[in-house]
């Protein structure tokens, strides 16, 4: 079975016209999150791309990051997307770069922490929506190519959905289900909302070339210990040697996909997907419950599973939404595919966790 590292490299050597970013600067913000850190180490796999990435937590970046250290190719600065990129964010002492334009940004930098939406929801809208700006901003006056927002699932809401697949209804990119706008916790469905179309806007209204991929719950190593999603959760729970503590019954149904798929997907958006677009990304082999999630991981470590409600304050930051399913016709028509059990891609999360 191949290893995460294993996973980093294949990816990095899918059949794409990589030579679009050959010897281009690619701008990867949210760089020490989960999807932007996979981003950035399959990016570094080619050898020959200029990587830029950006983030809050430079402690974090350096440890996240180490092995690039002294690597021309590899670029950090410290930078909060919910104000201005400027050409001096840039050239700081960890990026040691005479930069100012990026050809491709990659937008995957926000607050998914459910424990956010609950306590900042005023901020995570604040920094969706004001991000993308500053950044579609940056962009157009330094000659970026192509911009590709990494969105959410969860702008579909509830219900709306219309194809079926063997799991029920799945929904596709035309589809729009219900968010009630009045709740706090949908500050981070809406703001994702609002910031596509933002992305529609700026096409329209400037000519920037933009893509948008709709990722659904993503699991992977690399998550910081903060991070209080349903699966890094879990994971905590049997990296001590617990059983896994769960704050529902478990029955909200998902699509889930492993981050190195995910980041797949979005390369093959980024480089193949059609100028304002969106495109859902999913694994319909991965399609279940919080209750097998859990039990998927507990018995990757030999844990057990037990229930704890947890109290108003702290579940009223949780997904309401009951079942979560996506249709990805439209990114295997780009060429994706996806292969590998569930349950092998879990037990590789588990064991690079314990490193």
């Amino acid at each position: 079975m191949r290893n995460y590292w294993d996973d980093i490299q294949f990816a990095a050597n899918e059949e794409l016209p990589w030579e679009k970013l050959s010897g281009c600067n690619v701008l990867v913000t949210g760089a020490t999150g989960l999807i932007g850190g996979c981003l950035v180490e399959v990016l570094m796999a080619r050898g020959d791309i200029n990587v830029y990435a950006a983030g809050r937590n430079e402690t974090r970046a350096l440890s996240r990051f180490a092995e690039y250290t002294g690597n021309p190719h590899f670029h950090f600065f410290k930078y909060d997307v919910s104000t201005p990129l400027t050409s001096a964010d840039v050239s700081t002492p960890l990026s040691c770069a005479d930069v100012d334009s990026f050809h491709y940004i990659i937008h995957a930098a926000s607050d998914a922490s459910p424990a956010a939406f609950a306590s900042s929801p005023v901020e995570v809208m604040k920094s969706n929506i004001y991000g993308t700006a500053n950044l579609l901003d940056y962009g157009l006056a330094h000659g970026m190519r192509r911009f590709l927002y990494v969105s959410t699932g969860e702008v579909y809401g509830e219900g709306g959905a219309t194809e079926e697949t063997a799991d029920g209804p799945a929904f596709r990119e035309t589809d729009s289900g219900y968010v009630n706008p009045t709740l706090p916790r949908s500050c981070y469905p809406s703001s994702k909302r609002a910031a596509e179309t933002l992305c529609a806007a700026y096409k329209d209204q400037y000519g920037a070339d933009v893509v948008i991929a709709r990722p659904c719950h993503t699991y992977g190593p690399h998550f910081t210990p903060s991070d209080n999603r349903v699966y890094a959760q879990f994971v905590r729970n049997v990296l001590r040697g617990e059983d896994i503590v769960m704050k529902s019954d478990g029955s909200q149904f998902r699509s889930w996909c492993y981050v190195v798929d995910c980041v797949r997907a979005i390369l093959y958006i980024l480089l193949k997907g059609q100028s304002g677009e969106a495109y859902n990304i999913a694994d319909s082999n991965s399609n279940i419950t919080i209750r097998q999630l859990a039990d998927m991981i507990a018995a990757a470590a030999g844990c057990k599973v037990v229930i704890q409600l947890p109290p108003d304050s702290e579940s009223k930051g949780y997904n309401p939404i009951t079942r979560s399913l996506f249709s990805t016709r439209k990114l295997e028509s780009l060429g994706w595919s996806i292969s590998g059990e569930m349950r092998e891609k879990i037990f590789k999360m588990v064991e690079m966790s314990k490193l």
